[in-house]
């Protein structure tokens, strides 16, 4: 009898705590086709190798391949084929034997089926053809039109026809066209989706059973009305006319809006109560809601938070399941509720971020807001990377690698002052502050803005040149770090809880009650509560609860991933201090040299009183995953090098501690400098 591993009890399983601590436990989490391998996993069909891993970016074999449509068709033993070259009675060996009983595979004319040999794309839609019979299917044909197609072996075209009808195989899309690489190697994650899409078309396929006819009612006696219990808004949507259009369908489970998801090309989201949770393509952009924010968590338990995000603004989306959204930020994956994501089709897309550079050679960031649908006013980071092309524009969602538009081209940069650490002094006095600060604000006032009226006399910015200097001087925060946080939270010092509070930082000031915040006699108080309530406690303190590294930074590092919601604060920082120094002469700008820790073991970077390992440690940076690329390690400021007593060349660089420490020394293969 011919079995199929049904896809109506996935709700029981997928979801249940048992599937939940397998997946947690993977090596699956975050990856484009988790789901699919969550699928296979929990059926027993896709097995950890003896570490526990299920490595889904590794070459498939054909052995493998063989094993797992035996195992998800649950086949009938069989002893018909006997291969030469296969080890009688193993595991693999009787499911390759079942595999071949049942047609859906043949050895070489040897006589031998070369179990570890890795299975090509055109090989695998080869078995999946044979599975197909196997399972009654209607085989139809369809006309290739990959790039490529001319590639694909006489012998497969008919199998990849017809897996590219029912969408099982669906294509590398690039820019120049839709290819198959039919003799590239499948991975494990491909066979998982393969498979997972066959299996779904075979569900929606399969024959519906006949409606049961009504019973009559009974002469004299008035029919009862039995209440009917309706089924979960789960629904599947396409798109035309510029809009998703709900099929008619009605899905008790996700599971089963997944199958005709996943079997449909043009079935392009998933919606549940008007809500969309799973798009093919798109963007993720931070949903409208109460907090204003949308959270980000290190689990999908939602237990760990990581950073927030601001309404309306745009996020990485990677994937989905009924719970959770995955995001990606800087080569990180984080986790989202529904309820704070708003998931739009790549169709649908009406506008995103973006960078150009001006004929200044400057960089400038256009942000769009997707609550509001405008693209926010330009401000300017500061000098472009030479690399970057004047009047070209460029998308980037951690602004630092940009991908020039209609192009392959990706261009790496560290914009200075955002990855300087602000524990390197200024160069400038207080006097220099004070001058900056006066000729700003009458060019604020003369903008003719109601809010800037009176800003030469009534802003709370003036006059505090000294006391910023003498602050760096004694806390060792960069004063023109400092003036840029406060010229960026105050508006030049005339926000009403500049003016009414002196409060210049926002502190204690939140998207969802922004008429809140923490009130001080001074500005001068303000600063204080800063510096010590959070830049040396928090923030730049390599020991503190929020400490990312030292420098203004983006959503991955630095005080941007916790200060604010706004994902570019950092870079709108970056660019006050840039304009700040370009007006006073440009005598701080890329006199730092730059390095970031690349590290990421499980015991952090030791930072040393001199070059050896056995010196006294003055700190640890923390243990911090730099991501994919390794590009967001802790940013240091590189003053000396030499090679230590133990062989090894050592950095002197800018202690991230708070005062009394200057300097520390790390060893410089846990550095990699940023070119600037």
């Amino acid at each position: 009898m011919k079995k199929l591993i049904t896809f109506t009890l996935l709700a029981l399983l997928m979801f249940s705590p048992v599937f939940q601590i397998q997946a947690q436990a993977s090596d699956i989490k975050g990856h484009q086709m988790e789901s699919d391998l969550n699928y296979w996993i929990e059926k027993g069909v896709i097995r950890a190798d003896a570490k526990g891993n299920y490595t889904p970016n590794k070459a498939v074999t054909r052995g493998e391949f063989a094993s797992y449509i035996a195992r998800a068709l649950e086949l009938p033993v069989s002893t018909k084929y006997r291969f030469k070259d296969l080890k009688t009675n193993t595991g693999l060996t009787i499911e390759i034997q079942n595999a071949a009983g049942a047609g859906i595979l043949s050895g070489y004319p040897d006589g031998t089926f070369k179990a570890s040999e890795k299975i090509t794309r055109q090989q695998m839609a080869g078995m999946m053809y044979k599975a197909m019979r196997y399972m009654d299917l209607p085989v139809q044909k369809t006309t290739l039109k990959f790039k490529d197609s001319k590639k694909i072996s006489a012998n497969f075209i008919d199998a990849v026809s017809a897996a590219v009808n029912l969408t099982i195989i669906r294509g590398d899309h690039r820019k120049d066209g839709v290819y198959f690489n039919p003799k590239d190697n499948a991975t494990i994650a491909h066979a998982s989706a393969f498979l997972f899409r066959l299996f779904a078309a075979a569900e929606v396929l399969k024959p519906t059973k006949p409606t049961e006819p009504s019973e009559p009612s009974v002469p004299g006696i008035p029919p009862v009305d039995i209440p009917t219990v309706d089924p979960e808004v789960f629904k599947v949507s396409t798109i035309s006319g510029g809009q998703l259009r709900p099929t008619t369908a009605l899905y008790k489970t996700y599971e089963d809006a997944l199958v005709t998801y996943n079997a449909s090309s043009s079935i392009q989201a998933i919606v549940k109560d008007n809500k969309v949770i799973k798009i093919k393509a798109g963007k993720a952009f931070g949903s409208s809601n109460t907090n204003k924010t949308t959270t980000l968590y290190k689990d999908s338990s939602f237990r760990t938070v990581v950073t927030s995000i601001q309404e309306g603004r745009e996020i990485n989306y990677i994937g989905s399941s009924p719970e959770h959204v995955i995001v990606e930020i800087g080569g990180l994956t984080y986790y989202a509720k529904h309820n704070e994501i708003d998931l739009v089709p790549t169709e649908l897309v009406t506008a995103s971020d973006y960078y150009t550079v001006g004929q200044d050679g400057v960089l400038y960031h256009y942000t769009y807001d997707n609550i509001s649908k405008k693209v926010l006013p330009q401000y300017s980071i500061g000098t472009a990377s030479p690399s970057m092309g004047i009047g070209k524009s460029y998308t980037s969602l951690d602004g630092v690698h940009f991908k020039e538009m209609n192009s392959t081209k990706t261009v790496t940069h560290y914009p200075y002052f955002q990855f300087q650490s602000v524990r390197q002094p200024s160069s400038y006095s207080g006097a220099e502050l004070d001058y900056f600060i006066n000729v700003i604000l009458k060019d604020r006032q003369s903008t003719g803005a109601a809010r800037y009226k009176d800003a030469t006399t009534k802003s709370k910015l003036i006059g505090l040149g000294n006391y910023l200097k003498a602050t760096e001087e004694t806390h060792r925060v960069n004063a023109l770090f400092i003036l840029a946080t406060a010229i960026h939270e105050s508006d030049y010092g005339i926000s009403g809880n500049a003016l009414t509070k002196n409060n210049i930082f926002g502190i204690k000031v939140f998207d969802s009650s922004p008429e809140s915040g923490q009130i001080y006699a001074h500005p001068e108080n303000s600063i204080n509560a800063f510096i010590n309530e959070y830049m040396n406690k928090n923030y730049a303190n390599p020991l503190g609860g929020y400490s990312y590294g030292a420098i203004p930074g983006n959503k991955v590092v630095g005080f941007n991933v916790r200060y604010a919601s706004d994902p570019h604060w950092g870079s709108k920082i970056a660019g006050h201090m840039w304009r700040i120094d370009t007006f006073l002469g440009k005598k701080d700008y890329k006199q730092a040299d730059l390095g970031r820790i690349i590290y990421n073991g499980p015991a952090g970077v030791n930072v040393r009183t001199s070059p050896d390992a056995l010196s006294v440690k003055l700190f640890s940076y923390k243990p911090k995953d730099p991501g994919t690329n390794a590009a967001f390690g802790y940013p240091v400021v590189i003053v000396d090098e030499t090679v230590g007593s133990d062989g090894f060349k050592w950095y002197k660089v800018i202690a991230d501690s708070n005062p009394p420490a200057d300097y520390g020394w790390i060893r410089s293969d846990l550095v990699e400098r940023i070119t600037q």
